[in-house]
């Protein structure tokens, strides 16, 4: 790399998801040219996904916000005027210092979303020496219900073996061509190599047309489907034995619980044939090694934790835990990294400060330090248990991602003051007193640890800067020097980014030279030292989660709003509604991006052709879908990959193209207007119900062309 002038190819990490693709950045004349994936990293081999080919759109794009923007007129009324960062800065720290002063540190709250990395953790770090306990992400149903679930099982989290053959691959609730790239390569290349697959998806998908079987449950069933395995495995004697008696506590107790879960019993709740759930467990068990790629759609819903629990079980039962194309343990560089207690200092909050969050009283598993969107929003609303007064939003849009976001639109309205940081004007943002423009990916460094397969530590590099934006650290660093927190963060990013490292004997300088530094996927460590969990064995029974109040063994609870729960409603609404993701944009995001939304130039519903015909419904029809909150509008796509009493609703919907003075069509075509934010929650994680609940379609009467596509 020519340091006068900037030229040349320079490795760095693809930001616009959390998977953590390398890639090769080309610089030429100080201009970045080309972005490509980095066929050295063993993660993506060269391969990036279509928005991740689109970065330099992103970068470059005309509506991206340069410069900080101060609110004026009406709020939503999308009348704004430039101000300097300075003046930003002073006026966000003195609203919320007036807040804390007034009504104390627990009235502002702090909100991230979809930028997952060391931001968040910057974000908590703020928070914890502000003093306050309010800080709400979405990972209660993202990720998180896995990761804690996998953790208390078995103590680490657990990722499929591909390079070594599996026998079987299992994936369950994961659209991989959609969302995990690099590992639908990697499933393709095994299944062709003699790999069984089974795939669990309500909807047929690309995989599920090369699957050996394909399961279609009933949306937010999961658990019982889980459940209904493992009494087949342990019925019929498929376990393996060894492991079980050397390496588990409570097997005796699941083969008691399970007892309850007949293949028949599974039937009438997922709608899964007896003899196809008893023929999926069959190839599960008998072709070892096997292992399960798990997605998204487990974390949705009052089962969320449990479910992940289930299959952390079915995982150690049939001895594919550690072994060599089965489900192994990631090591990666030592860090003081992303939600680390040494980098969020949460030592500053102090314990009877943590116990007055809102939501405290759902309890939830002790080691969350996060609050629930619900808690927040009610907390503005109705001043329960105390009024949530301020807001700072980091890199999140919740009015598309937040359940019952009429109510979270009227949430938003009512708070005193909110400051919003993104990299473009959202409804959200629209809603502000003041918006932060944020730096893209390409614009600062970073250190990151891609958490859903392959372990590594790989550098993220700045490479060009646009505008006045600011990257995150920038910003609240910013921010805490007029709140008179600096002390608490470091001069720049880089002496951050070098605390990071800090455990590792690395500065950033000398990372930046090694740009990737592959870790490790583990075989059997369990025989070195035990597993990581109190007892040293796989707890299938858990007695800390009994301790805790919560279930020892997964058991199934029908969530609300479903055929079986509610048969007077379903009567009316007689449709189960679930959503995806889809691959061109990440939740609510890119859909102002050209190339990604030519690829997906509206919101589509997935109908039946049976269920469309009673509707009388035609193909590319604008229909309305609605439940007892609301409806929506989108656009049928009618196809016989989904259950007749399914429908599939385009997930995280808003327009761009349309005027900031209606917050950008925001509530036209989002999901998130339909489904509810009341309990009951998952006990253990506070996931809120978003897939499976009942609802009803009908036919626009004036059929137009509502979400023509127009060039942003």
């Amino acid at each position: 790399m020519d340091k006068k002038t900037k030229q040349g190819i320079i490795k760095s990490t693809c930001g616009l998801c959390s998977v953590g693709c390398g890639i090769r950045v080309y610089i030429e004349a100080d201009e970045v040219v080309k972005v490509e994936g980095d066929p050295d990293n063993p993660l993506n081999r060269g391969e990036l996904c279509t928005k991740g080919l689109a970065s330099l759109e992103y970068l470059h794009h005309p509506h991206r916000l340069k410069h900080p923007l101060k609110r004026e007129g009406e709020r939503g009324s999308g009348s704004w005027r430039k101000v300097s960062w300075d003046e930003a800065l002073e006026e966000i720290s003195i609203h919320l210092n007036k807040i804390k002063s007034e009504s104390g540190a627990e009235s502002v709250a702090f909100v991230h979303g979809a930028a997952k990395g060391l931001q968040e953790s910057y974000l908590s770090r703020l928070a914890n020496v502000f003093g306050t306990p309010n800080v709400a992400w979405q990972g209660h149903v993202c990720f998180l219900p896995r990761v804690l679930a996998s953790r208390i099982t078995y103590g680490f989290y657990a990722v499929p073996d591909y390079d070594y053959q599996p026998s079987c691959i299992m994936v369950w609730g994961k659209n991989l061509d959609a969302t995990l790239h690099h590992a639908y390569k990697r499933v393709i290349d095994a299944v062709e190599k003699g790999s069984k697959l089974l795939v669990v998806d309500p909807r047929e998908t690309e995989l599920t047309k090369k699957a050996d079987l394909w399961l279609q449950p009933r949306p937010g069933s999961d658990l019982a489907l889980a459940l209904g395995m493992l009494y087949v495995i342990i019925h019929e004697e498929l376990i393996e034995k060894g492991f079980v008696e050397k390496w588990t506590i409570g097997f005796d107790r699941l083969k008691d619980h399970i007892l309850d879960y007949p293949p028949e019993r599974i039937e009438e709740i997922t709608w899964v044939p007896a003899e196809k759930l008893r023929q999926a467990a069959r190839i599960y068990a008998e072709h070892s090694p096997s292992c399960i790629q798990w997605g998204n759609a487990i974390d949705h819903g009052l089962n969320s934790f449990q479910n992940a629990r289930a299959i952390c079980i079915l995982r150690a039962i049939t001895g594919n835990l550690g072994a060599p194309g089965g489900e192994i343990q990631p090591l990666s560089l030592p860090l003081f990294g992303r939600r680390s207690s040494e980098l969020e200092l949460i030592e500053k909050m102090p314990p009877d400060t943590w116990e007055k969050r809102v939501g405290a009283e759902m309890k939830g598993l002790p080691m969350i330090r996060y609050v629930q969107p619900q808690s927040i929003i009610k907390a503005i609303i109705d001043q329960d248990p105390y009024p949530i007064r301020g807001l700072y939003i980091q890199g999140a849009n919740p009015l598309l991602s937040y359940p019952n976001a009429q109510k979270t639109y009227k949430a938003f309205m009512k708070v005193d003051f909110s400051a919003v940081a993104d990299m473009f004007m959202t409804p959200t943002a629209a809603l502000a007193d003041m918006v932060l423009p944020v730096a893209s990916y390409l614009e600062f460094d970073s250190i990151v640890t891609p958490p859903y397969s392959y372990p590594m530590t790989i550098v993220q590099q700045k490479v060009t800067r646009v505008g006045e934006c600011r990257s995150d650290y920038e910003i609240l660093a910013g921010l805490a020097k007029k709140l008179d927190l600096g002390e608490y963060f470091w001069d720049s990013e880089e002496k951050c980014l070098d605390f990071v490292l800090r455990p590792a004997g690395l500065s950033f300088e000398e990372f930046k030279r090694i740009a990737i530094i592959p870790g490790s996927l583990q075989y059997r460590r369990y025989k070195e030292k035990g597993f990581e969990t109190p007892s040293g064995k796989v707890e299938i029974y858990s007695h800390r989660l009994e301790e805790w109040g919560f279930d020892p063994l997964p058991t199934y609870q029908e969530p609300p709003e479903t055929p079986y729960s509610e048969q007077a409603l379903a009567e009316e609404y007689p449709l189960i509604l679930t959503t995806w993701k889809s691959a061109p944009f990440r939740h609510s995001g890119g859909r102002q991006v050209n190339t990604l939304r030519g690829e997906y130039p509206e919101p589509v519903v997935y109908i039946h052709p049976e269920t469309a015909g009673k509707a009388d419904i035609n193909d590319r029809d604008l229909i309305y879908i609605e439940t007892i909150r609301g409806r929506i509008k989108q656009k049928a796509r009618l196809t016989k990959g989904i259950d007749p009493k399914v429908i599939g609703v385009d997930y995280a919907w808003w327009f761009p193209e349309k005027d900031a003075s209606n917050l950008y069509g925001w509530a036209e075509a989002n999901v998130n207007i339909l489904v509810d934010d009341k309990p009951p929650y998952s006990p253990e994680m506070g996931t809120t119900n978003l897939r499976g609940s009942l609802c009803k379609i009908s036919k626009v009467g004036d059929n137009h062309d509502l979400f023509r596509h127009a060039t942003i």
